[in-house]
């Protein structure tokens, strides 16, 4: 993602800058009112004092979550003794997330908080479902009419404008050049134990029985950088698979009863069977999305010669890669409105709501069937189901996944989204948060690559674990070298740093790193 606040302002970002901030104050401004009115599901039951703290406790964990994955995925490379006294918590971040397979264990349980979250703002600021349909007359707010509600709390824009540029588009901006900043507190260590403890809860474990099928199926191995499992440790991680297993059976199971019983916040005179066809396209949608951000990456280095035959393959790449690689950031932004927009869509769907009287779900105890009422059953099937589980596939088959013209369609309608500046307000706030805190470039403190090479410093690309079956970035470098030369690379570690170099002083000049490197 460019960094655009420090580029030079015309006449087009100005008016995108100041149109997109004002609809973000205003979409603001009426959730808050929602809240004062209790007219949000947390608001009506907490009070607004409670559903003001955790909607904006809600804003600032994303922005954290968000911004910390950036910030040690980049880091994952550059040699920790580098920043070791620069930035000592950074340091202590990095320490733990390259250490085995840590890195893409934080990510996992990472994925899971960022729907959580998500859930838990729609709760807190999200209109309350009506009983007799979905009509604004029920939603009442300053003397607003029907359009302006319509427009902001029935389609919920104003809770995505709000999710999108207070809470994760403004922190991926300064994640994205400031990293070693932006790690360098407590706030971000606390994040990413919370990330890890998630995964070695087991809740998602089932997704390695996932991966291990799509790693089969590609023909490949599971390569793990950890030591192997002792008999006991095989034990507890294989409880661990089919407990979280049977966990999200049962949220399928409970999801589609409420569904078929017309126990959700869905939609009033929707049948049972359009409701359950609704949330599987929804679903299939952030699977889309998620995947297609692997696969860009994945072949954003590749030659033209080797993305594949297919037609739909070509014409995506020829979309994504167009005037110099410019349409990747874009689609990064279409992608993050859409996918959130989509969550929370998810959320109404899959938030289980009774009527005063109705038996529980399955019979269940109260304290379990409110367990339900939240939407965390919904988070977790959304973070197996919708996320994780197409970014595994996407990891192993990038190539099949852009050869469908479904993946050329969704390419499109980001790009159309980013190109209307409804998210540009995201980037006024990142340039706020940039100057108060006094983030600066990480070049800053520890050079650019070719800098710390010179010195004997180089990055390891290795202790970033890509490939089939893993959800990081994959290293454009790495992906793009013929076979022959990874072998060389992978052997002598001056010809890595000479190549990572040359890749990197490519990029910086506008070209399009290994491939702008090969012969004409």
């Amino acid at each position: 993602m460019p960094d655009q606040t420090e580029e030079a302002l015309t006449a087009v970002s100005t008016f995108k800058y100041a149109y997109s901030t004002c609809l973000l104050v205003f979409s603001v401004t009426l959730i808050m009112g929602l809240i004062a009115t209790e007219q949000t599901s947390l608001s009506q039951g907490a009070g607004p004092v409670g559903a003001y703290f955790a909607i904006w406790g809600g804003i600032i964990w994303l922005t954290m979550v968000e911004g910390t994955q950036g910030s040690l995925v980049g880091l994952a490379p550059v040699n920790p003794e580098l920043y070791k006294d620069s930035h000592p918590i950074a340091f202590l971040c990095n320490k733990v997330t390259i250490k085995g397979e840590n890195l893409n264990r934080y990510l996992m349980g990472r994925q899971f908080m960022v729907c959580m979250i998500v859930f838990l703002i729609n709760i807190s600021g999200g209109p309350l479902p009506n009983p007799d349909g979905d009509s604004p007359d029920a939603i009442t707010l300053w003397g607003f009419g029907n359009i302006i509600k319509n427009i902001f709390f029935t389609t919920g824009l104003a809770m995505v404008f709000l999710t999108c540029m207070c809470g994760q588009l403004n922190s991926q901006v300064n994640a994205s050049f400031c990293m070693l900043d932006y790690c360098n507190n407590y706030f971000a260590v606390f994040t990413m134990w919370v990330a890890l403890g998630i995964e070695f809860s087991g809740l998602l474990h089932s997704s390695y029985l996932l991966q291990m099928l799509v790693v089969k199926l590609s023909g490949q191995e599971v390569v793990s950088k950890q030591k192997p499992r002792s008999a006991f440790e095989s034990a507890f991680f294989w409880f661990r698979c089919f407990g979280s297993l049977a966990v999200l059976c049962f949220c399928c199971a409970v999801t589609f009863v409420a569904l078929y019983n017309g126990q959700t916040t869905m939609w009033e005179g929707i049948p049972p069977t359009v409701s359950l066809i609704i949330f599987l396209i929804l679903m299939s949608v952030v699977g889309m999305l998620e995947g297609m951000q692997i696969a860009f990456f994945a072949v954003s280095k590749i030659p033209a010669s080797e993305r594949g035959e297919s037609y739909f393959a070509k014409k995506t790449c020829d979309l994504l890669f167009q005037d110099g690689g410019n349409n990747l950031p874009g689609f990064m932004i279409g992608r993050q409105l859409s996918v959130v927009t989509c969550m929370f869509f998810v959320a109404r769907v899959t938030s289980v709501s009774l009527e005063e009287g109705e038996e529980n779900i399955f019979g269940v105890p109260d304290a379990l069937q409110s367990l339900f009422n939240t939407g965390l059953l919904g988070a977790l099937m959304l973070t197996i189901v919708g996320s994780i589980a197409w970014q595994l596939v996407a990891s192993a088959f990038p190539i099949g996944f852009l050869s469908s013209p479904i993946t050329y369609v969704f390419l499109s309608v980001c790009l159309i989204f980013e190109a209307t500046g409804v998210c540009s307000g995201a980037w006024v706030i990142a340039k706020i948060h940039k100057v108060i805190a006094g983030f600066q470039k990480d070049e800053v403190y520890i050079g650019t690559a070719e800098e710390r090479a010179m010195k004997n410093m180089n990055d390891d690309s290795k202790r970033l674990h890509t490939g089939a079956g893993m959800i990081a970035p994959l290293p454009a470098y790495q992906v793009a070298a013929p076979l022959s030369l990874r072998k060389l690379m992978e052997s002598n570690k001056e010809v890595a740093a000479f190549i990572r170099a040359l890749s990197n002083a490519n990029i910086a000049e506008g070209g399009k790193g290994m491939e702008g490197l090969a012969p004409e």
